[in-house]
């Protein structure tokens, strides 16, 4: 009988063993689809799985998932452009560009980006997929990726991941290990990265061409998150916010009736221009400006804003972007998104100086969260018990030594074929439009590569392909970056 026992309780801890929730470290699985992009049939295959990441004596501490699309009717992929797409965070899954950007499959959505039930997917008809194959890779913690565990049972330290080099420095080494695997050395390349994803290929751009000996094309910062202007308690960082306020405000129909009857791009280059020329003087001059300018620069304020001169002057000129978020439609009983402004919310009481949520994020994890674990499981056949995470704990986050602009600039310095393009919505309130004109400005001080720059800007939010409009513009924007910059056999030379 102690024997009978004894072996039952083994096959129970063998069948739980068996039954335990990991994610395979090495394995991929080769899906056939079509699609249908601007008129013309598109087959291609999908592949998805886990590839590792390896320390220095070859052993795998990390799986990273990713997505990969390939035209199946290309034999020769020598002269065919590979992107390699991240989202940010950081801590964020490789989801939102995926399954709604450049990708052949987007969400159901209606056409400005809000959920429709029920929730799925269906063909995207202006996927850059006719003219480059795409791999989207989750960062560990994001999606299904995850560390790994050594014979021990040991994890590696945290530090190996979760900063802003570390991040930088395993990820341009996985990415050699996909292209070897894949064989697409030869093939023109560019990485695209989203909101943190922007602070994240500006270092890889660099990482990959001075430790991988890896050469780009191009660069597409999509929303980019540049640090040396985010969260920086100074004046620039401030006063670049308004052209946003503004952007936001108009789209609510918070501004003065001879504003709001133009057009918004007739408003922004005013607002810039008084933003560089009048507002970042003034918020420099702090607590020893006169009350005159003061009082003056409020008033403009106001009407370029939305928000009274009092509430401007409450704040000495420095308007938070959560107290605008709260204050601007305040008087309405709604809140503003912060990503999106184009979102509405209701808060639990109107007083206070921020939102209870972000209506826009809310709004997004509604519809993107079903889609792609149904796409995933269903549609590209990876059969998994783990959770998809839409958002993973990778903090804390080294913050430290961000040189990640400076680095981008070196490396099209070192590389005459890498351009750098910036797409970004006007409505975005987290990495506004105006810093990433910003940063672009900064990111040569000589000028002399700034005809390898350019600047895209649409009518929506941080995810400006949520809306149908612009899903149709930025890929059409991608698809002419891509284009304009492949080598087409000129020599790589000043």
């Amino acid at each position: 009988m102690k024997k009978t026992i004894t072996l039952t309780l083994l096959f129970f801890c063998a069948f739980l063993y068996s039954q335990e929730r990991k994610i395979p470290i090495d394995t991929l699985v080769t899906t056939s689809h079509q699609v249908t992009i601007n008129g013309k049939k598109i087959p291609y295959k999908a592949v998805t799985g886990t590839i590792p990441v390896w320390d220095e004596d070859g052993n795998p501490i990390a799986t990273l998932f990713n997505t990969y699309y390939y035209r199946s009717d290309i034999a020769d992929n020598s002269s065919r452009p590979l992107i390699i797409s991240f989202n940010g965070g950081p801590g964020s899954a490789s989801v939102w560009m995926h399954l709604a950007y450049t990708g052949p499959r987007v969400l159901n959505i209606d056409d400005e980006g809000y959920p429709v039930q029920p929730y799925g997917i269906k063909e995207n008809p202006y996927s850059i997929l006719d003219i480059a194959d795409i791999v989207y890779v989750n960062p560990v913690n994001t999606g299904y990726s995850r560390m790994i565990a050594n014979k021990e049972g040991k994890y590696p330290e945290r530090e190996k991941f979760f900063g802003i080099n570390a991040d930088i420095k395993y990820l341009a080494d996985w990415i050699t290990t996909f292209v070897t695997r894949n064989n697409r050395w030869r093939s023109p390349k560019y990485i695209i990265g989203e909101s943190y994803g922007g602070t994240r290929v500006a270092g890889l751009s660099l990482e990959l061409q001075n430790r991988q000996w890896m050469y780009l094309n191009g660069v597409i910062m999509v929303s980019p998150a540049d640090y040396k202007v985010l969260r920086k308690d100074n004046p620039v960082s401030a006063a670049l916010t308004l052209p946003y306020f503004t952007a936001a405000a108009w789209h609510q129909k918070a501004l003065s009736a001879s504003l709001q009857q133009k057009d918004l791009l007739e408003i922004l280059p005013e607002v810039e221009q008084y933003t560089i020329n009048t507002l970042i003087p003034a918020l420099v001059k702090g607590g020893f400006i006169t009350d005159t300018e003061k009082k003056a620069v409020a008033k403009q304020m106001a009407v370029y804003s939305g928000l009274s001169e009092k509430a401007i002057l409450q704040n000495n000129l420095v308007v938070p972007t959560s107290f605008f978020w709260k204050e601007l439609l305040r008087d309405k009983g709604f809140t503003v998104g912060r990503l999106d402004s184009r979102y509405l919310g209701i808060d639990k009481k109107e007083a206070g100086d921020s939102p209870d949520y972000n209506s826009e994020l809310t709004s997004w994890l509604h519809s993107f969260t079903p889609a792609i674990n149904y796409y995933l499981q269903e549609e590209l056949k990876f059969k998994t018990d783990i959770k998809y995470n839409m958002f993973g704990n990778v903090h804390p986050w080294n913050q430290e030594n961000d040189n990640t602009r400076d680095n981008l600039r070196q490396a099209m310095a070192q590389n005459p074929y890498l351009n750098v393009m910036f797409q970004s919505g006007y409505y975005d309130g987290a990495t506004t439009y105006f810093n990433a004109k910003y940063t672009m400005w900064q990111l040569d001080p000589s000028g002399k590569m700034k005809d390898r720059l350019r600047f895209e800007g649409y009518r929506s939010g941080h995810m400006m392909y949520l809306r149908n409009e612009d899903l149709k513009a930025a890929n059409d924007h991608l698809r002419d970056f891509i284009n304009s910059t492949l080598s087409k056999g000129k020599s790589a030379k000043y």
